[in-house]
């Protein structure tokens, strides 16, 4: 269990090192898990833990960095960023896991992994220890994931779409593959009918059988 991911029961409140910030240069508009008023995430608006953020209305450029209490407890709160569709949000970059696979990789536009292992501040200002696991940024929208490109922060990727990415994917594979084996069959079956017409055509006619037997003469010269 690394360090940012305490037991259930404990402190969720690990903070954003300001590094990052710096590295994106971003002004957002809204914090919906803010630790509360002064702290360093340029926010115009935040959401504290009495607001509840995950049951109010987002607006604008979004930074989140969810509650880590909890093995899923972030994942309400990425299923409503990515309806939002716009800002950063901060998670575990747990690639094994399925709710990575399930709601990370099918909806971001943009992934990227800082360089190192991510040392998160305590409430008391303190830094942590080295975590167990890296952290990713998620970026949607066109200005968050222009300025993570920008940040230097890692390396970025844009995640592509797979033959095994989700049921709905799945299925329209397997819809586009069946029509273009139908294009196929249909092409072959055209093609074998006019050999068969040819070559019925030929059997009746001697005069074709000799025309077909004989060699073309070449009038392009």
């Amino acid at each position: 269990m690394s360090e940012h991911e305490p037991s259930i029961g404990k402190s969720s409140d690990w903070f954003t090192p300001p590094g990052i910030f710096a590295a994106l240069g971003l002004k957002f508009d809204l914090d919906p898990c803010s630790p509360g008023p002064g702290h360093w995430v340029p926010a115009r608006k935040i959401f504290t833990k009495a607001d509840d953020g995950l049951r109010q209305p987002w607006h604008g450029l979004v930074f989140m960095n969810p509650p880590f209490g909890g093995r899923p407890g972030h994942v309400p709160w990425l299923r409503k960023f990515f309806a939002h569709g716009n800002g950063i949000a901060l998670c575990a970059a747990r690639t094994s896991a399925d709710w990575f696979h399930q709601i990370v990789v099918p909806n971001a536009e943009l992934l990227c992994f800082p360089n190192g292992k991510t040392k998160f501040h305590r409430p008391d200002g303190s830094i942590g220890g080295e975590p167990g696991t890296g952290v990713v940024l998620i970026g949607m929208g066109e200005v968050a994931c222009r300025a993570m490109r920008q940040s230097k922060l890692g390396a970025c990727y844009a995640p592509a779409p797979s033959l095994t990415t989700g049921d709905q994917q799945a299925e329209e594979d397997e819809r586009t593959i069946e029509r273009i084996e139908a294009q196929i069959l249909e092409a072959y079956q055209e093609k074998v009918s006019a050999d068969y017409f040819d070559d019925a055509y030929a059997a009746r006619d001697p005069v074709a059988q000799r025309l077909a037997r004989e060699p073309r003469e070449d009038h392009s010269k």
